[in-house]
């Protein structure tokens, strides 16, 4: 049986302020028609089809083309709601729809209902378990701590039970949407271990013939049976050196992995980091291959030079960004803003802001209490979501 495994689409997305709706149709087009070329027997979203919960009119637009395109292709489609998506708003008709074959999973407590498919060889169970607030779902699966392991962990341990009462060599998939030890992150991907989100093991999907990730952005193998698709175009320009694709999964009549292969998406236009003098960028043949890039500069020279973005747009007219890190400058001085930032979590940024104003950093029960501020204030964000 065969798979075409794909996730974090962020329909509605932009790259630094370039409106993607066009390549983001672009990819819908290719994955039908890779859906088609290829036979598949279903296709699965692990995740973040829209880019924030209330997306643009535009997105929501593209994504009922997607369904109304796959379903008259015939070919079953399993889709997940990611921590970016509002499991309540694109679960909204999952009943009607899933009668056309359209299978959307944004419930935790349907997590261990499967969508069941056939071949000659036997039944394949395929379980979409949605991305799990750990405040929120806790109590529902009884889990022993507010924790991403721990509730994913009793949401596995529902799936694993269903599969056993089923009729033996029944092969199995389970979509998620999670940070996997092992899996290696981008910019792009936001509030990624934020309070109780943090890497879960990929032993949690032990028990299941394959585990169909999304969450992080670059496409990866943990193991064999455990893999992220990566999302089907480039979000940031730490992403410049992925190869953006889809895996098309082949399961075999005991759920081995076949055949396991990547599937190239269309690329809009490939991303260029440039780092020198402003000179030896508009002058160095090297760069050629940048001109028809969209551009990420960082400017070396030790003096700003005059109007730097003007002259880089003569030769890089798609240059979307530019830094500066002057040649000698001494370590940890002068950095921006968002260079100071960067990669730093919300509790480390109120941490750091205590101790700039009273001159000593927070103790052990102060870090609890903001930490606790910023849980309380997550969930609150996503029970009022929920209830909306």
């Amino acid at each position: 049986m065969k798979f075409l495994h794909t996730s974090d689409w962020h329909l509605g997305r932009a790259f630094h302020r370039v409106n993607l709706l066009g390549a983001q149709a672009a990819f819908v087009d290719h994955l039908v028609e890779t859906a088609r070329a290829h036979e598949v027997d279903a296709v699965l979203v692990a995740g973040d089809v829209y880019d924030r919960a209330v997306p643009p009119l535009p997105a929501v637009d593209l994504f009922d083309r997607a369904l109304h395109r796959l379903a008259e292709l015939g070919v079953p489609t399993v889709m997940i709601s990611g921590n970016h998506d509002s499991a309540r708003r694109l679960g909204v008709g999952a009943g009607l729809i899933d009668r056309a074959g359209i299978h959307l999973r944004t419930d935790p407590a349907g997590c261990a209902d499967p969508v069941v498919l056939a071949d000659v060889h036997g039944e394949v169970a395929l379980y979409g378990l949605p991305y799990l607030e750990p405040a929120l779902v806790k109590e529902q699966f009884g889990a022993g701590k507010v924790s991403h392991e721990a509730v994913l962990g009793a949401a596995m341990d529902r799936i694993r039970a269903d599969l056993a009462s089923r009729p033996p060599g029944t092969r199995s998939v389970v979509l998620a949407h999670a940070f996997v030890t092992g899996g290696q992150a981008s910019d792009s991907e936001r509030d990624i271990t934020v309070g109780g989100v943090e890497a879960v093991p990929a032993a949690v999907f032990d028990g299941v013939d394959y585990a169909a990730l999304g969450h992080l952005h670059g496409c990866q193998t943990i193991n064999e049976r455990v893999r992220y698709s990566g999302s089907p175009l480039a979000y940031s320009f730490s992403e410049a050196d992925h190869r953006k694709t889809m895996w098309l999964i082949e399961l075999d009549a005991e759920g081995a992995i076949a055949a396991a292969e990547r599937i190239d998406t269309p690329v809009p236009r490939p991303l260029g980091r440039l780092r020198g003098r402003l000179d030896d960028l508009l002058g160095d043949p090297a760069h050629t291959v940048h001109e028809a890039s969209w551009v990420e500069a960082v400017l070396t020279d030790p003096v700003r030079p005059d109007d730097p973005m003007g002259r880089l747009s003569a030769r890089f007219p798609h240059t979307l960004s530019l830094g500066f890190d002057p040649e000698g400058r001494e370590q940890g001085t002068g950095a921006s803003y968002a260079q100071r930032l960067k990669g730093r979590s919300d509790q480390e940024i109120a941490e750091d802001f205590v101790a700039h104003v009273r001159g000593g950093g927070a103790d052990e029960a102060e870090r609890a209490v903001l930490q606790g501020a910023f849980d309380d204030v997550r969930v609150n964000d996503s029970r009022q979501e929920t209830h909306r």
